[in-house]
């Protein structure tokens, strides 16, 4: 099989939707496809997920620049590690957990980095630096139409403050639509776990939302 090298080297122009067929492959043949040397196979996984995982990871991560990249590189390594799949689990599994992995990597690089610059304001002594930390503009809005667009952007907001561990369940959950047991298979833990992780997040959002109920 052909190695990419790169994420330049994933052409997803070669993604977009193909001609319909009479009978569609599962996961499983087009990834057995790609092993054979298929690439036309890859293309068609590629355009089932693109969409689903690139919004996930923005969920996650709230930079849909970052997502695009983060979802790149999603597939570029599943198909750098298409011969180590297992099929003990869907492959929808599967690459939601590499794409949750990668997600949170990128957040925890963001808390690294926030606390690098935080760490160098605080011992500079420089009151300049301050203009680097703006606070967000918190004023209501001043529309009343606008409430439930001021609503979604707080639940945003709340949801990108979550820490990881229950971020991704919540998303996985919520927005995405997952049952508990493929969360569990996403993020390698128990059902029980993954229960208590969401009841909470949702019990953090119930509390932020409620000038809005």
């Amino acid at each position: 099989m052909r190695t990419l090298s790169s994420i330049e080297d994933l052409n997803f122009a070669a993604a977009m939707p193909a001609p319909v067929v009479v009978q569609k492959a599962s996961d499983h043949a087009l990834l057995e496809e790609t092993l054979a040397g298929d690439e036309d196979a890859f293309a068609e996984l590629v355009r089932r997920y693109r969409n689903q995982i690139t919004s996930y990871i923005y969920r996650m991560t709230n930079d849909y620049d970052g997502a695009v990249d983060l979802a790149q590189e999603t597939f570029l390594r599943v198909y750098r590690a298409a011969s180590r799949y297992q099929t003990t689990h869907a492959f929808s599994t599967y690459i939601y957990r590499i794409a949750t992995n990668l997600a949170i990597s990128e957040l925890r690089k963001r808390k690294r980095r926030r606390l690098v610059s935080l760490t160098g304001l605080l011992t500079s002594g420089q009151g300049d630096e301050v203009r680097d930390f703006d606070a967000p503009d918190e004023r209501p809005l001043a529309d009343a139409n606008l409430v439930d667009t001021e609503q979604r952007r707080v639940v945003k907001k709340a949801i990108s403050t979550l820490p990881e561990k229950y971020r991704a369940p919540l998303v996985l959950r919520d927005v995405e639509g997952k049952s508990y047991d493929e969360i569990a298979a996403i993020l390698q833990t128990s059902e029980g776990t993954v229960k208590s992780r969401i009841n909470r997040a949702r019990n953090f959002l119930r509390d932020k939302m409620r000038h809005y109920v």
